[in-house]
């Protein structure tokens, strides 16, 4: 399995972090973020995160910025991404089964790197329930076609 990865100034210490621990586990990693000293506006690295999803080069993403919420939004704009804004591993994991989040977005200065590694292992190991959830999924892409 290939996890993008992408992160803005804030993001660059959890980030290296959290690929460290990705490629421990066995993942492929394709990172897309900055490093220390490079600049970069979340909303364009939360797109760029997204687009490398939805366009199959990688199977999932994960986008770091200082709250989590400002690159969410960003990632959240290209047709295709649900991005899930979390702060602790069970919302993580149950944006998964219930949503079929395919990114999932956190905050550098909200959380530390152990919770952060936590909620990318609930999330990692769930699985989309389905059944009437799918029902509620295929509404996000009913809304993403009125909005064409």
């Amino acid at each position: 399995m290939i996890i993008a990865i992408g992160n803005d100034h804030a993001g660059v210490a959890l980030k290296n972090s959290i690929k460290e621990h990705l490629i421990n586990k066995g993942y492929e990693v394709l990172d897309l973020g900055i490093q220390e000293g490079e600049k970069i506006d979340y909303p364009l690295m939360g797109e760029m995160v997204g687009k490398t999803v939805v366009e199959k080069k990688a199977d999932l993403g994960i986008a770091i910025c200082g709250t989590g919420i400002g690159i969410s939004i960003g990632a959240n704009k290209v047709n295709g991404v649900i991005a899930a804004c979390c702060s602790e591993p069970y919302s993580a994991k149950l944006s998964r089964q219930h949503n079929n989040s395919n990114v999932l977005c956190f905050g550098a200065r909200v959380v530390g790197d152990e919770l952060a590694k936590m909620m990318v292992d609930e999330w990692l190991e769930a699985e989309f329930l389905g059944d009437r959830h799918a029902r509620r999924v295929a509404i996000f892409k009913e809304i993403e076609e009125r909005q064409k």
